[in-house]
């Protein structure tokens, strides 16, 4: 008998396909939910047998696992820096024990000491790694994971007043890296592991690798002015990087305190060193460069990623303005 019942409380008796005996309390005085508990108990055990779970597997094994597929990607980094932050939480469980309540009691620690965008970015990894788990069938399933609601914000660029005041501010090592942020709309990775093997003064022309953007898909970058005059400015500086730091090795970090001490004495707030494309984007937008256009300038996968920047150039809705009736013939 699968089910029976022990004073008012009813037990689960069955044995798996594999021949193990699986007797428990179903917790409950109601038949039914004792009969959905013992059918879900029985389906697990089921799927563990037909599918050839292997027991035992833990986090730790299958993060690394994961992460090591990234190796080759710019989010290699990131995604070692966000697993070293899930370590102290998930490191030495079996992935079979991670719960979805666990699961959110990590999220809301995350999300209470940063913001939700944030926590869902950990959330994400999460995600990606139990369900990779599930593809190599170290477990069962992937419990539901709930991401925090972000909010949309908005976007900060800088006036042609405050990037000349910043201009002044910078130190002379990071002042290249700013001028051509700005005039070609890269990342910050992008820029500062620009190597000259990348450009073609003679064509105008720089490209990011495809295992460089964040989109893996080559983009190439056409220079103008501005972009050119750095790169004049840089040659003789490295044999191999573009842009170098005030030592003349490889730069690390630009987003340093010498950059947070130049905004503050340039009177600048809450700007991120991303910002610096967020305001090519939107130069290029307020200066009629179509969206279509920026998208490709940009390396963006899709055209909805680009809409953000559209109610900087309204004046294509110019004409349809006047179409409203103010009066009444």
């Amino acid at each position: 008998m699968s089910l029976n019942k022990r004073g008012k409380t009813w037990w689960i008796d069955f044995t798996t396909p594999s021949g193990n005996r699986v007797r428990c309390s179903a917790k409950t005085t109601v038949k039914r939910e004792a009969q959905e508990y013992h059918d879900k108990l029985k389906k697990d055990a089921w799927e563990r047998d037909r599918l050839g779970i292997q027991s035992g597997r833990t986090w730790d094994e299958a993060a690394l696992k994961w992460v090591k597929t990234t190796e080759n990607t710019v989010s290699y980094k990131k995604n070692l820096s966000m697993l070293r932050w899930l370590h102290p939480y998930l490191s030495g469980r079996a992935l079979d024990s991670i719960t979805q309540g666990l699961i959110e009691e990590i999220g809301f620690i995350k999300e209470e000491n940063t913001s939700g965008a944030t926590a869902n970015r950990f959330l994400a990894v999460i995600s990606v790694v139990l369900h990779q788990a599930h593809k190599w069938e170290w477990i069962v399933r992937v419990p539901h994971i709930e991401r925090y609601k972000e909010n949309a914000k908005r976007i900060r660029w800088l006036t042609m007043a405050e990037y000349n005041r910043l201009e002044l501010a910078l130190p002379d090592y990071l002042k290249p890296l700013v001028k051509f942020s700005v005039a070609t709309g890269l990342r910050q990775g992008n820029v500062k592991n620009l190597e000259w093997s990348q450009v073609n003064l003679d064509l105008k022309l720089a490209w990011i690798h495809p295992d460089q953007s964040k989109s893996k898909k080559p983009i190439g970058v056409p220079l103008n002015n501005d972009a050119l005059n750095v790169l004049e400015s840089m040659k003789g500086k490295h044999e191999t990087l573009v842009f170098v730091s005030k030592t003349g090795r490889w730069l690390g970090d630009p987003n340093n305190k010498d950059w947070r001490k130049a905004l503050e004495n340039a009177g600048i707030a809450d700007f991120r060193w991303h910002d610096l494309r967020h305001t090519w984007a939107s130069w290029h937008v307020q200066n009629g460069t179509p969206l279509y256009v920026l998208k490709e300038l940009g390396g963006w996968k899709t055209l909805a990623m680009v809409e953000k920047y559209a109610h900087l150039s309204p004046q294509h809705l110019a004409a349809y303005a006047s179409n409203v009736l103010t009066e009444v013939a």
